[in-house]
C-alpha cells in the first residue's frame, strides 16, 4: 500500500512538473498562439460561437474546436495565458490517461506503462501540450478514435464505430479534413464491416458537420474558398504557403520528437511482431500518415504530433517483450543532454531561427549527470530491472524539463514574448503607435492589447514600438525632443 502510494505520489509530481508547471510563466509566443487566443477570447466576449474572427474581421484558416476551449477558458475566468494554454495541458493529460488504459486492455500493464511514459515525455508530445495551437487538440481527438477503432474492426460493434467516429468528428472540428485524410486506412480495414463502418463515418458527420454547415451557410464562397481551397489544397500542393520543406523533412522531426525514446526505434519493428493485427493496423496507421504529410509541399514540425502516440503505442509492447534494452536506454538517457542545450538555444532560435542561433558551450555540470543516469539505467536493465531503468529514464526526461523550463522560459519572457514589452506600453497606451513589425510582435500587442494597436503610418503619436531585423521590438518615443519627461516616462 506504502509503495503504491508513493508511486501515485511520483506520478502526480511528475505530471504537474511537465504538464502544468510554469504555464503562465512565459507570454504567449509566434503569431499563432496570440492569434488564435485571440480569436477564442472575442467568441466568449460576443458569444458568437460559429464565426471566427480576428480582431473584428472573419478569420477562415481554422476550425473552431481551439477556439471554444479557449472561449471557455476566458468564460471560467482564467488569464491572458491560461486561457489558451490550460485547456490544451489538460486535454493532453486527460488523453494520457484514455491512452493508458486502453493500451492496458489491449497489450498488458507492462506494455501500456512502457508506451505511456514515452509518450508523456517525449520532447514533442511535452513541446505541444504547453502551446495554444490546434496540433494536441488534434492529435488527441484522432488518436483516440484510432484507438477505439480497434473494436469495431474487429468485432464490427456499433457502439465502438460510433464513439471512434465521433472522435473523429472532434479531430475535423480540431484541424479540418487532415484526420479524413489519416483515417483513410482504418476504412480500409473496417471494409468488411459495413453497418459499422456507416456508424463509423455517420457519427463523424455527425460530430463535425453543424459547425462547418452553419460557418458556411453564414458566410458562404468566402468560407469554402479560404478555407477548403487555400488551407487544404494549397497547403498540401502549392507553394504559396511559405513552409516549404524537402521530402525527407520528418526523418529528423520524428526522431527529435520521440527524445529521449528515439534509440527505442532500433527494436520496435521487429518481425515477429506482425502476426498481431493490432500492431499491423498501427504500423499502417503510422506508415500511411508519415508518407501522407511527408508528401505535402508544405510541411511544419507540429504536423507529425498526430502519429507520435501510434508510434509510441508500438515501442511499448516491443520494449515489453525486447530480450536486450540496456543500450537503447542507455542511448536514450545520453540524450538529455540536448536538455540544457536546448535552454541555452531556444530563445535566439525562436528569434532568429535555429540556423542562426549561436552554439552555446554545454556545462560539464548537466553532461557528467547525463552520463551518471545512462549507466544508471543501463546497469538497471542489466540487472534484469528494466521497469526501474525505464522510470529512470522518464524521470530525466522530466528533469530535463524541469531544467528546461527553469533556465529558458524567463529568457523567453524577457526576449521573445511581448508580454514584457505591454507592460511598458500598458500604462501610456493612448499614446503609442506601432512601426513596422514581425508579425509574432505585431500579434502579440494586439492580443495583450485586446483593442489593437494603431499603425504609425496612420496616427502620429508620441510613442513608437520599433524593432531591428532579429531583435526584440522596443518602446521608444517618436522625437525624444519634442516629447516632454519622454525619458522619464520610459526610464531613461
Amino acid at each position: 500500500m506504502l509503495r503504491s502510494c508513493l508511486t501515485a505520489a511520483a506520478a502526480g509530481v511528475a505530471v504537474y512538473l511537465l504538464y502544468f508547471f510554469g504555464l503562465n510563466d512565459v507570454g504567449l509566443l509566434g503569431p499563432d498562439e496570440p492569434r488564435y487566443a485571440a480569436i477564442g477570447r472575442q467568441m466568449a466576449l460576443s458569444g458568437d460561437w460559429v464565426t471566427p474572427r480576428l480582431w473584428g474581421e472573419p478569420w477562415f484558416e481554422k476550425p473552431a474546436l481551439l477556439y471554444w476551449m479557449t472561449a471557455l477558458g476566458f468564460r471560467a475566468g482564467l488569464g491572458a495565458e491560461l486561457a489558451p494554454r490550460l485547456p490544451v495541458a489538460l486535454t493532453s493529460l486527460a488523453f494520457l490517461v484514455f491512452f493508458r488504459r486502453r493500451l492496458e486492455r489491449e497489450f498488458g500493464c507492462r506494455a501500456s506503462w512502457y508506451a505511456t511514459a514515452m509518450l508523456a515525455t517525449s520532447a514533442g508530445w511535452v513541446a505541444f501540450s504547453h502551446v495554444a495551437v490546434m496540433d494536441l487538440p488534434l492529435a488527441a481527438a484522432f488518436s483516440a478514435s484510432l484507438l477505439v477503432s480497434f473494436d469495431w474492426i474487429r468485432t464490427g460493434s456499433r457502439k465502438a464505430a460510433a464513439i471512434a467516429g465521433a472522435l473523429l468528428g472532434l479531430a475535423v472540428l480540431a484541424k479540418g479534413l487532415v484526420p479524413v485524410a489519416l483515417a483513410a486506412p482504418l476504412v480500409w480495414f473496417g471494409r468488411r464491416k459495413p453497418n459499422a463502418l456507416f456508424w463509423y463515418g455517420g457519427a463523424a458527420v455527425l460530430c463535425a458537420a453543424p459547425w462547418y454547415v452553419a460557418c458556411a451557410a453564414r458566410h458562404g464562397r468566402a468560407f469554402l474558398e479560404e478555407f477548403f481551397w487555400r488551407h487544404h489544397l494549397e497547403r498540401f500542393a502549392s507553394e504559396t504557403i511559405q513552409h516549404v520543406q524537402p521530402f525527407w523533412f520528418y526523418v529528423p522531426v520524428l526522431a527529435a520528437a520521440l527524445v529521449p525514446w528515439t534509440p527505442l526505434l532500433v527494436c520496435g519493428f521487429r518481425r515477429e511482431h506482425w502476426s498481431d493485427p493490432r500492431r499491423r493496423w498501427l504500423l499502417v496507421c503510422f506508415l500511411f500518415g508519415f508518407v501522407f504529410f511527408s508528401a505535402a509541399i508544405n510541411k511544419l514540425p507540429g504536423y507529425l504530433l498526430p502519429l507520435l502516440p501510434a508510434i509510441c503505442a508500438l515501442l511499448g509492447p516491443a520494449a515489453a517483450e525486447a530480450r536486450k534494452l540496456g543500450g537503447a536506454v542507455a542511448t536514450g538517457a545520453v540524450l538529455l543532454v540536448l536538455a540544457p542545450w536546448t535552454a541555452a538555444v531556444l530563445p535566439e532560435a525562436l528569434r532568429v531561427g535555429l540556423s542562426r542561433a549561436g552554439r552555446p558551450e554545454l556545462p560539464l555540470g548537466p553532461l557528467t549527470a547525463v552520463l551518471l543516469l545512462a549507466g544508471l539505467v543501463w546497469w538497471l536493465e542489466r540487472s534484469g530491472r528494466r521497469d526501474h531503468a525505464v522510470a529512470a529514464l522518464a524521470a530525466g526526461a522530466a528533469a530535463g524539463v524541469l531544467l528546461l523550463k527553469l533556465a529558458a522560459f524567463p529568457v523567453l519572457d524577457r526576449e521573445v514574448s511581448v508580454r514584457a514589452l505591454w507592460r511598458q506600453i500598458e500604462p501610456r497606451r493612448e499614446l503609442v503607435c506601432l512601426e513596422p513589425l514581425h508579425r509574432s510582435w505585431r500579434y502579440g500587442l494586439n492580443y495583450y492589447a485586446v483593442t489593437p494597436l494603431p499603425a504609425c503610418e496612420e496616427r502620429d503619436l508620441p510613442f513608437r514600438v520599433t524593432q531591428k531585423p532579429g531583435l526584440p521590438a522596443e518602446l521608444a518615443p517618436a522625437r525624444p525632443s519634442a516629447v516632454p519627461g519622454a525619458g522619464s516616462l520610459l526610464g531613461f
